[in-house]
């Protein structure tokens, strides 16, 4: 059975960093499209990056040049680098997998069958 399990969320003045991960267990983790998606309050839930088997990403327009993406296949964990955070990235980060995805760094929340329960992020001005 898939199991995500995300961590690293908190509060953090504008301007700060937080790094996300997301232990996977329960399949043969190398071989899946994984991604970070987040859901501001009253939103839908947003692409935030992708990373494909073949280790090519793709970024949401807002957060190209601050957050970076990231596997360790070795430990079974997805990474979320944020940096130069905004009071408008506060929401709940979740992280998601799926082994069919067709063109992983074009994918949508749709696309993905697997996900975590998410961590907070709260970012203050």
């Amino acid at each position: 059975q898939v199991q995500l399990v995300e961590s690293g969320g908190g509060s953090v003045q504008a301007g700060g960093s937080l790094r996300l991960s997301c232990a996977a267990s329960g399949y043969t983790y190398s071989t899946y499209c994984m991604g970070w998606f987040r859901q501001a309050p009253g939103k839908q839930r947003e692409g935030v990056a992708i990373i494909g088997n073949d280790g090519s990403t793709s970024y949401a327009d807002s957060v190209k040049g601050r957050f970076t993406i990231s596997k360790d296949n070795a430990k079974n964990t997805l990474y979320l680098q944020m940096n130069s955070l905004k009071p408008e990235d506060t929401a709940m980060y979740y992280c998601a997998a799926d082994p069919w995805v067709l063109s992983c760094t074009l994918a949508r929340r749709t696309d993905f069958g697997y996900w975590g329960q998410g961590t907070q992020v709260t970012v203050s001005s």
